[in-house]
C-alpha cells in the first residue's frame, strides 16, 4: 500500500499533484529546486541554465476559465488571459487555500531516483536530494515527476553550418530571452515559428531595425480573440464541436478550420501556410499578421548556412548584416535523475501508458504528470492525470496487465519516419484526452443522464466550453460547487470587461432568447446538414482556392 509520495517540482503540475495526494489520504513531499512555486511561470530576469522561466511580457494562450483547477475558479476580476504575475498569484492562492506550502521543500534538488532492491514486491524508490549542499536519502512508496515539457533547451547548432565557426554576431536559445530592450536598432533573425518564436519576433519588431523570422514548416495562426470578442477556447473547445469533428470526415474538418483561419488573413499570401501542406502546426498570435503586413517582420525560409555577418536561406536568398540570432527550437526532457534502466524507456511521452505510466515497471509507482501536449490547457490535463494517478496509488483504481498497456503504447506511438520537430508539434485533442483519463477515474459526466435530470446543466456541458468543473460533477472527488461554477463561468468571463458599461436594455433579453433557441436550432441544422451530405453536397468546395 502506498503512503509516502515524492512529488518532483512545484509548478502547476506539482501543486495539483500534492493536493490530489492529500485528497486520497497520502503523504506527499514536494521537492522544488528554486525558492518559489510556479515552475517556469515564475519569472526571473536572470538567465539560468538550470532553470527555465518565461519572458517578461508573456501572457497565457489559454483563458482563465479553461485553465483553472476544477475546484478552484480564478477570481472573477482577473483578466481572461493572464500575465505570468497573475498566474503565479493564482498558484499561490491555490496553495494557501489547500494548505500545500507545508508539504513543499524549496531550494531542494532531486539528485537521483532509484528502485530499491525489493522494488518488485514493495514498489519503493530511494530518492536522494540536495538542499544547499546537504544531501539526504529518502524512501518513498511512489514518485510523481512533475517537471513538465520545458526542461532543457534544444539547440541544434550542427543543423546550421557556420553558426559556431564563422558567424561573428550573437546567438542564443530563446530560453535566455527576457525582454527586447537590448536589441534596439539590431537586425535580428529568429529561427522557429512556434508560439515562443513568434512572440519574441513580434516583441523585438517594436524596437529592432528589422526582424527576420525563419520557418521550416507551415504555420497556421489564430487569435486569442474569437467571434464577438470572446476567448477563443471558450468558443471552440466544446463537446458539440468535438462531436462534429468525430462525425465529419477529417478532410472536411480540415477545410473548415483552414477556411476559418484564412478568413482572418490568407496564410498562403503571407508565406505562412498552404492548405495543401502536409506538415503544419498551429500557433496563437494576434500581432504577427500586422507585423508582417507593416514590414517590421520579414518571413524567410529555413536557414541553409551562416557566414560571418549574413544568413543564407534554402530558397537561395541572403540577408546581410545580421546582428543577433535567436533559436526558438524547443526543449527536450532527459530526466537525468532517473536510473538508466527507467530513463532509456522514456524517449518521449509516446512510450508512456496514457502519457503517464511507464508500462514495463513491475509496480505502477512511478508517474509523469503534465508531460503531455494538448490543444488546450496542460494545467487541466495535469490535474485529471494527478487525480487518476493518486487513486491508483491509493488502490482505488487498477491498471491493466503490463501486456495490455504495452500493446496500447505500441499502437499509439508515432511512426518512426516522422522527424523530431514534427513529433514535437503534434498535440493531442484536449477534450479527447481529458475525457479518456476522466473515464479511467470514473469522473466523466454523462450528458445523456444529465439531460434527463438537469437539462440546463446538460446543455451547458454539451454546447458550452469544456471547462474543468465538468470533471467534479460526479464520482470520486465530487465538488458541490461544480454545477454553480459551470453555470456562472460566462459571468467570470465578462466581469473584467465591465469597466465601462453601456446601457442596452435589449441585450439581456436577446441573450436569453438565443439560449432558449440554441438546442432546437442545432437540431434543425444537424438534420438539414445530414440530408445535404447524403445528397453529395459539399459546401466547402473551392473555399481555399
Amino acid at each position: 500500500m502506498v503512503h509516502r509520495v515524492a512529488v518532483i517540482g512545484a509548478g502547476a503540475s506539482g501543486l495539483v499533484a500534492t493536493k490530489c495526494c492529500l485528497d486520497e489520504g497520502l503523504e506527499p513531499t514536494c521537492f522544488e529546486r528554486s525558492e518559489d512555486l510556479g515552475g517556469l511561470w515564475c519569472f526571473s530576469d536572470k538567465a539560468n541554465c538550470r532553470r527555465v522561466s518565461v519572458y517578461r511580457s508573456i501572457i497565457s494562450n489559454t483563458s482563465k476559465e479553461m485553465s483553472c483547477f476544477s475546484d478552484f475558479p480564478c477570481p472573477e476580476d482577473f483578466p481572461n488571459f493572464l500575465p505570468h504575475s497573475l498566474l503565479v498569484e493564482y498558484f499561490r492562492m491555490y496553495a494557501r487555500h489547500f494548505q500545500l506550502l507545508r508539504y513543499i521543500r524549496f531550494k531542494t534538488t532531486v539528485i537521483s531516483v532509484r528502485k530499491r532492491t525489493d522494488f518488485a514486491t514493495s514498489g519503493q524508490w530511494e530518492v536522494v536530494t540536495d538542499t544547499e549542499g546537504i544531501q539526504e536519502s529518502h524512501v518513498f512508496d511512489a514518485v510523481m515527476v512533475c517537471t513538465g515539457n520545458f526542461q532543457h533547451p534544444q539547440l541544434p547548432l550542427a543543423s546550421f553550418p557556420g553558426i559556431e565557426t564563422r558567424f561573428k554576431g550573437q546567438y542564443f536559445h530563446s530560453q535566455e530571452y527576457k525582454d527586447a530592450d537590448a536589441f534596439r536598432g539590431k537586425r535580428v533573425l529568429v529561427v522557429g515559428t512556434g508560439n515562443t518564436g513568434c512572440d519574441i519576433a513580434v516583441e523585438m519588431s517594436h524596437v529592432a531595425a528589422k526582424v527576420f523570422l525563419s520557418a521550416r514548416s507551415s504555420t497556421w495562426v489564430f487569435s486569442r480573440v474569437a467571434n464577438h470578442g470572446f476567448p477563443w477556447d471558450m468558443i471552440s473547445t466544446t463537446r458539440f464541436n468535438y462531436f462534429l469533428e468525430w462525425l465529419l470526415p477529417s478532410a472536411i474538418m480540415k477545410r473548415i478550420k483552414f477556411g476559418k483561419m484564412n478568413s482572418w488573413f490568407n496564410h498562403k499570401i503571407y508565406g505562412l501556410a498552404s492548405a495543401k501542406s502536409s506538415n503544419f502546426h498551429f500557433i496563437i498570435n494576434e500581432d504577427l499578421p500586422f507585423r508582417i503586413l507593416s514590414g517590421t517582420i520579414v518571413l524567410k525560409s529555413n536557414v541553409k548556412e551562416f557566414t560571418e555577418t549574413s544568413a543564407i536561406f534554402e530558397d537561395g536568398t541572403t540577408e546581410e548584416n545580421i546582428d543577433v540570432v535567436v533559436f526558438a527550437t524547443g526543449y527536450v526532457f532527459s530526466f537525468s535523475f532517473l536510473e538508466e534502466s527507467v530513463r532509456n524507456t522514456i524517449n518521449n511521452n509516446g512510450a508512456l501508458y496514457k502519457c503517464i505510466f511507464p508500462p514495463q515497471l513491475e509496480r505502477p509507482t512511478l508517474a509523469f504528470i503534465g508531460l503531455v501536449k494538448l490543444t488546450g490547457s496542460v494545467m487541466v490535463g495535469a490535474e485529471i492525470q494527478a487525480r487518476w494517478v493518486t487513486g491508483v496509488f491509493a488502490g482505488v483504481y487498477k491498471l491493466p496487465p503490463t501486456s495490455k498497456m504495452m500493446a496500447e503504447v505500441s499502437k499509439k506511438q508515432l511512426p518512426v519516419k516522422r522527424n523530431q520537430s514534427e513529433k514535437q508539434n503534434l498535440k493531442m485533442n484536449f477534450i479527447s484526452y481529458t475525457s479518456e483519463i476522466a473515464s479511467c477515474a470514473g469522473v466523466k459526466p454523462s450528458v445523456l443522464r444529465l439531460l434527463l435530470t438537469d437539462p440546463q446543466l446538460a446543455l451547458a456541458i454539451f454546447f458550452g466550453p469544456c471547462t474543468s468543473y465538468q470533471y467534479r460533477l460526479m464520482g470520486r472527488g465530487q465538488w458541490s460547487g461544480a454545477r454553480a461554477a459551470i453555470l456562472t463561468q460566462w459571468q467570470r468571463v465578462l466581469k473584467p470587461l465591465r469597466t465601462r458599461v453601456l446601457e442596452d436594455t435589449a441585450s439581456s433579453h436577446s441573450w436569453r432568447w438565443l439560449g432558449l433557441l440554441a438546442l432546437p436550432t442545432a437540431l434543425v441544422v444537424g438534420v438539414l446538414f445530414s440530408k445535404r451530405l447524403r445528397m453529395g453536397w459539399v459546401p466547402w468546395a473551392g473555399l481555399l482556392e
